[in-house]
Protein backbone atom coordinates (compact mmCIF):
# COMPACT_ATOMS: atom_id res chain seq x y z
CA UNK A 1 0.00 0.00 0.00
CA UNK A 2 2.85 2.38 0.85
CA UNK A 3 4.43 1.68 -2.53
CA UNK A 4 1.37 3.20 -4.20
CA UNK A 5 1.78 6.53 -2.42
CA UNK A 6 2.81 9.42 -4.63
CA UNK A 7 5.72 11.72 -3.95
CA UNK A 8 3.46 14.41 -2.47
CA UNK A 9 1.85 11.91 -0.07
CA UNK A 10 5.21 10.59 1.07
CA UNK A 11 6.51 14.12 1.62
CA UNK A 12 3.41 15.05 3.58
CA UNK A 13 3.63 11.91 5.71
CA UNK A 14 7.31 12.52 6.40
CA UNK A 15 6.69 16.17 7.26
CA UNK A 16 3.84 15.26 9.61
CA UNK A 17 5.94 12.64 11.37
CA UNK A 18 8.86 15.05 11.66
CA UNK A 19 6.60 17.76 13.09
CA UNK A 20 5.11 15.38 15.64
CA UNK A 21 8.53 14.09 16.64
CA UNK A 22 9.85 17.66 16.96
CA UNK A 23 6.99 18.65 19.28
CA UNK A 24 7.58 15.59 21.44
CA UNK A 25 11.32 16.22 21.51
CA UNK A 26 10.90 19.87 22.51
CA UNK A 27 8.51 18.87 25.30
CA UNK A 28 10.97 16.29 26.59
CA UNK A 29 13.85 18.79 26.43
CA UNK A 30 11.86 21.38 28.36
CA UNK A 31 10.96 18.81 31.02
CA UNK A 32 14.56 17.58 31.23
CA UNK A 33 15.91 21.14 31.53
CA UNK A 34 13.47 22.05 34.31
CA UNK A 35 14.17 18.81 36.16
CA UNK A 36 17.95 19.28 35.97
CA UNK A 37 17.74 22.87 37.17
CA UNK A 38 15.33 21.98 39.99
CA UNK A 39 17.28 19.02 41.39
CA UNK A 40 19.22 21.06 43.95
CA UNK A 41 16.08 22.56 45.48
CA UNK A 42 14.15 19.30 45.35
CA UNK A 43 16.96 17.46 47.17
CA UNK A 44 16.70 19.97 50.01
CA UNK A 45 12.91 20.20 50.27
CA UNK A 46 11.89 16.67 49.33
CA UNK A 47 8.17 15.94 49.29
CA UNK A 48 7.53 18.91 51.55
CA UNK A 49 7.90 21.05 48.42
CA UNK A 50 4.28 20.30 47.53
CA UNK A 51 2.90 20.74 51.06
CA UNK A 52 4.78 23.73 52.49
CA UNK A 53 2.90 27.05 52.59
CA UNK A 54 5.87 29.44 52.55
CA UNK A 55 8.51 30.76 50.18
CA UNK A 56 11.89 31.43 51.76
CA UNK A 57 14.49 29.48 49.77
CA UNK A 58 17.43 31.05 51.59
CA UNK A 59 16.15 29.58 54.86
CA UNK A 60 15.43 26.28 53.10
CA UNK A 61 11.76 26.68 53.96
CA UNK A 62 9.75 26.82 50.76
CA UNK A 63 6.95 25.05 48.93
CA UNK A 64 4.19 25.54 46.39
CA UNK A 65 1.09 24.42 48.31
CA UNK A 66 -0.26 27.98 48.43
CA UNK A 67 0.77 29.18 44.98
CA UNK A 68 -0.31 25.96 43.26
CA UNK A 69 -3.73 26.17 44.91
CA UNK A 70 -3.97 29.81 43.85
CA UNK A 71 -3.04 28.89 40.28
CA UNK A 72 -5.82 26.32 40.09
CA UNK A 73 -8.40 28.65 41.68
CA UNK A 74 -7.61 31.52 39.31
CA UNK A 75 -7.85 29.15 36.34
CA UNK A 76 -11.17 27.71 37.56
CA UNK A 77 -12.65 31.19 38.00
CA UNK A 78 -11.46 32.11 34.51
CA UNK A 79 -12.95 28.98 32.95
CA UNK A 80 -16.24 29.36 34.85
CA UNK A 81 -16.66 32.85 33.37
CA UNK A 82 -15.21 32.29 29.91
CA UNK A 83 -16.79 28.97 28.86
CA UNK A 84 -20.48 30.05 28.95
CA UNK A 85 -19.57 33.41 27.38
CA UNK A 86 -17.43 31.85 24.65
CA UNK A 87 -19.89 29.08 23.76
CA UNK A 88 -22.79 31.55 23.66
CA UNK A 89 -20.82 33.92 21.43
CA UNK A 90 -19.71 31.06 19.17
CA UNK A 91 -23.30 29.83 18.79
CA UNK A 92 -24.54 33.30 17.93
CA UNK A 93 -21.78 33.89 15.37
CA UNK A 94 -22.13 30.50 13.67
CA UNK A 95 -25.91 30.01 13.86
CA UNK A 96 -27.57 33.43 14.01
CA UNK A 97 -25.30 36.19 12.67
CA UNK A 98 -25.15 36.54 8.92
CA UNK A 99 -23.24 38.38 6.22
CA UNK A 100 -20.99 41.29 7.02
CA UNK A 101 -22.05 41.38 10.66
CA UNK A 102 -20.88 37.79 11.11
CA UNK A 103 -17.51 38.56 9.51
CA UNK A 104 -17.13 41.62 11.73
CA UNK A 105 -17.78 39.57 14.87
CA UNK A 106 -15.27 36.92 13.76
CA UNK A 107 -12.65 39.62 13.20
CA UNK A 108 -13.34 41.19 16.60
CA UNK A 109 -13.00 37.85 18.41
CA UNK A 110 -9.74 37.11 16.60
CA UNK A 111 -8.50 40.61 17.44
CA UNK A 112 -9.24 40.04 21.14
CA UNK A 113 -7.07 36.92 21.05
CA UNK A 114 -4.18 38.98 19.64
CA UNK A 115 -4.19 41.63 22.38
CA UNK A 116 -1.05 41.30 24.60
CA UNK A 117 -1.67 40.02 28.11
CA UNK A 118 -0.05 43.08 29.69
CA UNK A 119 -2.79 45.23 28.12
CA UNK A 120 -5.46 43.10 29.80
CA UNK A 121 -3.55 43.38 33.06
CA UNK A 122 -3.35 47.18 32.86
CA UNK A 123 -7.02 47.37 31.92
CA UNK A 124 -7.95 45.24 34.91
CA UNK A 125 -5.69 47.13 37.31
CA UNK A 126 -6.69 50.70 36.41
CA UNK A 127 -10.24 50.34 35.10
CA UNK A 128 -12.02 47.11 35.97
CA UNK A 129 -10.91 46.70 39.58
CA UNK A 130 -11.34 50.27 40.90
CA UNK A 131 -14.38 51.34 38.84
CA UNK A 132 -16.55 48.25 38.68
CA UNK A 133 -15.48 45.32 40.80
CA UNK A 134 -14.82 47.19 44.06
CA UNK A 135 -16.37 50.60 43.44
CA UNK A 136 -18.52 52.55 45.83
CA UNK A 137 -19.51 52.15 49.46
CA UNK A 138 -23.16 51.12 49.14
CA UNK A 139 -22.79 47.60 47.86
CA UNK A 140 -22.50 48.34 44.14
CA UNK A 141 -19.26 46.43 43.67
CA UNK A 142 -19.60 42.84 42.47
CA UNK A 143 -17.38 41.26 45.19
CA UNK A 144 -19.18 43.24 47.91
CA UNK A 145 -22.57 42.12 46.58
CA UNK A 146 -21.44 38.49 46.43
CA UNK A 147 -20.00 38.63 49.94
CA UNK A 148 -23.16 40.29 51.29
CA UNK A 149 -25.70 37.84 49.87
CA UNK A 150 -23.64 34.70 49.31
CA UNK A 151 -20.98 34.96 52.00
CA UNK A 152 -22.44 31.86 53.67
CA UNK A 153 -20.84 29.84 50.87
CA UNK A 154 -17.35 28.97 52.16
CA UNK A 155 -15.32 30.06 49.13
CA UNK A 156 -17.26 33.37 48.92
CA UNK A 157 -16.68 34.24 52.58
CA UNK A 158 -14.44 37.24 53.32
CA UNK A 159 -12.60 37.38 56.64
CA UNK A 160 -13.08 40.69 58.44
CA UNK A 161 -16.01 41.87 56.32
CA UNK A 162 -19.17 42.93 58.18
CA UNK A 163 -22.26 42.70 55.99
CA UNK A 164 -24.09 45.07 58.36
CA UNK A 165 -21.56 47.87 57.86
CA UNK A 166 -22.31 49.69 54.58
CA UNK A 167 -19.20 51.84 55.04
CA UNK A 168 -16.80 48.93 55.34
CA UNK A 169 -13.61 49.48 53.39
CA UNK A 170 -13.62 47.94 49.89
CA UNK A 171 -9.89 47.22 50.14
CA UNK A 172 -10.64 43.76 51.50
CA UNK A 173 -11.86 42.88 48.00
CA UNK A 174 -8.93 44.18 45.97
CA UNK A 175 -6.20 42.03 44.37
CA UNK A 176 -8.28 38.89 44.83
CA UNK A 177 -8.55 35.57 43.04
CA UNK A 178 -11.90 36.63 41.55
CA UNK A 179 -10.49 39.76 39.95
CA UNK A 180 -7.46 37.93 38.57
CA UNK A 181 -9.72 35.16 37.28
CA UNK A 182 -12.04 37.59 35.49
CA UNK A 183 -9.08 39.29 33.81
CA UNK A 184 -7.71 35.92 32.68
CA UNK A 185 -11.18 34.91 31.46
CA UNK A 186 -11.18 37.86 29.06
CA UNK A 187 -7.95 36.48 27.58
CA UNK A 188 -9.22 32.90 27.41
CA UNK A 189 -12.67 33.64 25.96
CA UNK A 190 -11.56 34.46 22.38
CA UNK A 191 -9.50 31.26 22.16
CA UNK A 192 -12.41 29.06 23.27
CA UNK A 193 -14.85 31.02 21.12
CA UNK A 194 -12.76 30.70 17.94
CA UNK A 195 -12.31 26.95 18.29
CA UNK A 196 -15.92 26.19 19.18
CA UNK A 197 -17.19 28.42 16.38
CA UNK A 198 -15.18 26.42 13.85
CA UNK A 199 -16.49 23.14 15.29
CA UNK A 200 -20.10 24.40 15.24
CA UNK A 201 -19.78 25.42 11.59
CA UNK A 202 -18.72 21.88 10.64
CA UNK A 203 -21.90 20.21 11.87
CA UNK A 204 -23.32 18.13 8.94
CA UNK A 205 -25.69 20.06 6.71
CA UNK A 206 -27.75 16.93 6.07
CA UNK A 207 -28.46 16.40 9.76
CA UNK A 208 -29.31 20.09 10.18
CA UNK A 209 -31.83 19.91 7.36
CA UNK A 210 -33.17 16.61 8.66
CA UNK A 211 -33.88 18.19 12.03
CA UNK A 212 -35.73 21.07 10.39
CA UNK A 213 -37.69 18.61 8.23
CA UNK A 214 -38.86 16.84 11.37
CA UNK A 215 -40.24 20.10 12.70
CA UNK A 216 -37.42 21.20 15.00
CA UNK A 217 -36.96 24.88 15.78
CA UNK A 218 -33.58 26.47 15.34
CA UNK A 219 -32.77 25.94 19.00
CA UNK A 220 -34.03 22.37 18.75
CA UNK A 221 -31.71 21.76 15.79
CA UNK A 222 -28.80 23.25 17.73
CA UNK A 223 -29.58 21.12 20.77
CA UNK A 224 -30.03 17.87 18.84
CA UNK A 225 -27.40 18.26 16.10
CA UNK A 226 -24.83 21.00 16.63
CA UNK A 227 -24.08 20.58 20.33
CA UNK A 228 -23.74 16.77 20.31
CA UNK A 229 -21.55 16.99 17.20
CA UNK A 230 -19.32 19.62 18.82
CA UNK A 231 -19.05 18.05 22.29
CA UNK A 232 -15.47 16.90 21.91
CA UNK A 233 -14.42 20.16 20.28
CA UNK A 234 -15.93 22.17 23.12
CA UNK A 235 -14.08 20.05 25.67
CA UNK A 236 -10.84 20.47 23.74
CA UNK A 237 -11.33 24.24 23.49
CA UNK A 238 -12.08 24.44 27.20
CA UNK A 239 -8.95 22.49 28.09
CA UNK A 240 -6.86 24.64 25.77
CA UNK A 241 -8.23 27.71 27.51
CA UNK A 242 -7.55 26.10 30.89
CA UNK A 243 -3.94 25.53 29.88
CA UNK A 244 -3.65 29.20 28.94
CA UNK A 245 -5.25 30.24 32.22
CA UNK A 246 -2.92 28.06 34.30
CA UNK A 247 0.17 29.60 32.73
CA UNK A 248 -0.87 33.24 32.50
CA UNK A 249 1.76 35.47 34.08
CA UNK A 250 1.85 39.22 33.50
CA UNK A 251 -1.86 40.00 33.84
CA UNK A 252 -2.06 37.99 37.07
CA UNK A 253 1.18 39.51 38.36
CA UNK A 254 -0.22 43.04 37.89
CA UNK A 255 -3.47 42.26 39.72
CA UNK A 256 -2.76 40.00 42.67
CA UNK A 257 -1.37 40.70 46.11
CA UNK A 258 0.93 37.69 46.56
CA UNK A 259 0.37 35.28 49.43
CA UNK A 260 2.10 31.95 49.99
CA UNK A 261 -0.54 30.25 52.11
CA UNK A 262 -3.62 28.45 50.82
CA UNK A 263 -6.26 31.15 50.28
CA UNK A 264 -9.59 29.48 49.39
CA UNK A 265 -11.68 32.69 49.62
CA UNK A 266 -11.81 33.98 46.05
CA UNK A 267 -13.29 37.40 47.00
CA UNK A 268 -10.67 38.24 49.59
CA UNK A 269 -7.46 40.18 49.12
CA UNK A 270 -4.50 37.93 48.50
CA UNK A 271 -3.97 35.50 45.68
CA UNK A 272 -1.08 33.65 44.10
CA UNK A 273 0.01 31.69 41.07
CA UNK A 274 3.13 29.78 40.13
CA UNK A 275 3.83 31.87 37.04
CA UNK A 276 3.40 35.15 38.93
CA UNK A 277 5.72 33.85 41.68
CA UNK A 278 8.42 33.14 39.09
CA UNK A 279 7.99 36.58 37.49
CA UNK A 280 8.18 38.26 40.90
CA UNK A 281 11.22 36.40 42.25
CA UNK A 282 13.42 35.61 39.27
CA UNK A 283 15.01 39.05 39.02
CA UNK A 284 16.78 38.90 42.39
CA UNK A 285 16.92 35.18 43.12
CA UNK A 286 20.18 33.54 44.19
CA UNK A 287 21.39 30.35 42.55
CA UNK A 288 19.50 28.24 45.06
CA UNK A 289 16.44 30.47 44.82
CA UNK A 290 16.53 30.10 41.04
CA UNK A 291 16.61 26.31 41.48
CA UNK A 292 13.52 26.57 43.69
CA UNK A 293 11.76 28.65 41.03
CA UNK A 294 12.67 26.04 38.43
CA UNK A 295 11.08 23.42 40.68
CA UNK A 296 7.90 25.52 40.78
CA UNK A 297 8.02 25.80 37.00
CA UNK A 298 8.42 22.04 36.75
CA UNK A 299 5.30 21.55 38.88
CA UNK A 300 3.33 23.88 36.60
CA UNK A 301 4.70 22.06 33.55
CA UNK A 302 3.54 18.70 34.92
CA UNK A 303 0.14 20.14 35.86
CA UNK A 304 -0.47 21.39 32.32
CA UNK A 305 0.60 18.01 30.94
CA UNK A 306 -1.92 16.25 33.18
CA UNK A 307 -4.67 18.65 32.08
CA UNK A 308 -3.92 18.15 28.39
CA UNK A 309 -3.62 14.37 28.62
CA UNK A 310 -6.89 14.29 30.53
CA UNK A 311 -8.51 16.40 27.84
CA UNK A 312 -7.25 14.01 25.16
CA UNK A 313 -8.77 11.04 26.96
CA UNK A 314 -12.12 12.82 27.32
CA UNK A 315 -12.15 13.86 23.66
CA UNK A 316 -11.36 10.32 22.52
CA UNK A 317 -14.25 8.98 24.58
CA UNK A 318 -16.76 11.57 23.36
CA UNK A 319 -15.74 11.08 19.69
CA UNK A 320 -16.90 14.53 18.57
CA UNK A 321 -18.92 14.46 15.38
CA UNK A 322 -19.52 10.71 15.32
CA UNK A 323 -23.07 10.85 16.64
CA UNK A 324 -25.91 13.27 17.16
CA UNK A 325 -29.40 13.08 18.56
CA UNK A 326 -31.15 14.12 15.36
Amino acid sequence: MNANLGLADRLFRGGARAGGAAVLLIMLLVGAFLTFQALEALRVSGWSFVTTQAWDPEAHHFGIAGVLTGTVLIALVAISVSVPLAIGAALYISEYARGGFQRTLVSLVDLMAAIPSVVYGIWGLFLLQPHWLVSGTQGDGLPRWLATYFGWIPFLHVDGYDVNDPLASPTVFTASTLIAGIIVSMMVTPIICSITREVFSQAPVGEREGAYALGATRWGMIRMVVLPFARGGMIGATMLGLGRALGETIAVYLIISPVFVIQPHILQTGASSVSALIAQQVGFATDFGLSALMAAGLALFLLTLVVNFGASMIINRTRSGSVSEA
